[in-house]
């Protein structure tokens, strides 16, 4: 039951050979064992996850069920669902409970799936390792002196644990798929403007970004079948047409063209991450695909445009969150004293209070042309090197991380190498490409690895296929750790 796939539970849901009341009472039995062990959770809450059961199972016996009904989903703690503590991670949310739902909240309610809980993450999604929640650290499953990765650490954590079937993560810099690569499972972050940003608490609003994490490819493809959808209450919602997700997995990979960046295969990657890498590329190459050689020269600089440009939104959202001004724009340097003293009061966590700093410097009188202006102008050439790249191949393939997941408190007291984590999905929230993560086998102390698949534009129907035609092949996604 732990480690079939959702088109399987959703098999045994419609055959009755299971209720939704059964699985979920299933999951949340598991959950109760473990969660004491993985802090992936933050708010459990049976009698509203049971009543939603038993609503599934009327939805089933009336015939107008939907491939994800009666299915428990865990939910990140930063999508407002009403009735329920939305905390964000933060002790300023502690005593939260939301009015109303997120975009994507409401889209796995209509279709009858079971919120199972609310998931672990850094605080206001600022983090790269799931160390910054007021409510503590997550453990990954693999080895609980490691983290899982962030901000979607407690969602990552969840699906590699079998605490929940599949949950939902959030993608600003990297956050569905660096935790999904350390936590050995898959992770997709949508073409920016897929999936609502409406009741997502922001964090940069130009780069976060929805999307599913799952055991698998083809997991993840129902999942964006339900997530992604117009919403006209979020201004940077796209209006298309619907795409069955599913459509493309069995098409065989002959002739891809999958290109390698040479920049993201020089220094900077762990032996055990290269290896395990091109074990991979060998049994894309059995299945017909051609490796090509391209370029993103401007990606080197993706970690620091990043860091300008996130923080400076971060400190606006901030500020504007809730009517409250939790964050303050300064008009000199000499003003950042006392901004920080007054979030410090607002009970900000470190990592929060680093990067309202950080925003609130490059847009201060002085410097807003020195630093914000001219990062967004690197984020224009890095994402014409993506649309130059994209001439000579269809999918872009390396690395997600450049190592395994690293030790808990291991980069704390160093935040430049904390933010290196992210330095190969960076550059693809930039550009607001679709990015994904697989897993592809273990590296140092047997930690799991990450394969970063890159898509143009709307391609994710063809970036699952990829994914799914090597997990055919290969078992990495089934593996679960010993609990």
């Amino acid at each position: 039951m732990f480690n079939v796939s959702l088109k399987q539970l959703s098999q045994q849901l419609a055959e009755k050979k299971i209720s939704s009341v059964e699985l979920t009472g299933e999951f949340l039995k598991r959950t109760r064992a473990l969660n004491p062990n993985y802090n992936a959770f933050i708010t459990i809450n049976e009698a509203m996850s049971l009543a939603q059961a038993e609503a599934a199972d009327q939805m089933i016996a009336s015939g107008h069920a939907s491939l994800l009904t009666g299915i428990p989903v865990a939910q990140k703690d930063i999508f407002c669902t009403k009735g329920w503590l939305t905390t964000c991670g933060s002790k300023m949310l502690s005593n939260f409970t939301s009015p109303y739902n997120a975009g994507v909240i409401e889209r796995f309610n209509r279709v009858g799936a079971v919120n199972i809980g609310k998931t672990n993450m850094d605080e206001f999604a600022m983090g790269s390792s799931n160390e910054t929640s007021f409510y503590g650290p997550v453990r990954n499953p693999w080895d609980v002196s490691a983290v899982p990765g962030g901000s979607s650490g407690g969602s990552a954590c969840v699906v590699a644990a079998r605490m929940a079937p599949a949950a939902t993560g959030t993608d600003t810099g990297g956050s569905i798929r660096q935790p999904a690569a350390l936590c050995g499972i898959s992770g997709i972050k949508p073409t920016y403007g897929l999936v609502s940003r409406y009741g997502m608490i922001a964090f940069a609003s130009s780069l976060d970004q929805g999307g599913p994490m799952a055991k698998s490819a083809e997991d993840l493809a129902l999942m964006l079948n339900v997530m992604v959808g117009f919403d006209d209450r979020d201004s940077t919602s796209l209006q298309r047409e619907a795409e069955d997700y599913l459509r493309d997995l069995d098409r065989p990979l002959a002739g891809l063209r999958i290109g390698l960046p040479k920049e993201y295969f020089a220094k900077g990657m762990s032996d055990d991450v290269a290896n395990t890498v091109e074990a991979t590329l060998e049994i894309y190459r059995k299945l017909g695909a051609k490796m090509v050689e391209v370029s993103l020269p401007n990606a080197q600089l993706s970690i620091p445009v990043y860091y300008v440009l996130a923080p400076a939104e971060a400190s606006s959202n901030l500020s504007r969150f809730d009517g409250v001004r939790y964050g303050y724009r300064a008009k000199s340097y000499s003003d950042l004293s006392e901004m920080y003293r007054k979030s410090r009061a607002k009970g900000f966590g470190a990592e929060v209070k680093r990067r309202i700093l950080i925003g609130t410097y490059v847009l201060s009188h002085g410097y807003y042309e020195a630093y914000y202006i001219q990062a967004q102008k690197i984020r224009r050439l890095i994402a014409q090197d993506f649309t130059d790249a994209f001439k000579q191949c269809d999918i872009i393939m390396g690395p997600t991380t450049p190592t395994v997941a690293f030790n808990l408190g291991e980069k704390n007291s160093d935040p430049i190498q904390m933010y290196l984590s992210d330095i190969y999905t960076s550059a693809a929230s930039l550009a607001g490409l679709p990015g994904m993560s697989i897993p592809i086998g273990f590296g140092d102390k047997n930690r799991p690895v990450g394969l970063h698949i890159i898509g143009n534009y709307f391609a994710e129907a063809q970036m699952l296929n990829v994914a799914h035609q090597y997990q055919l092949e290969t078992d990495w996604h089934l593996r679960m750790p010993e609990i």
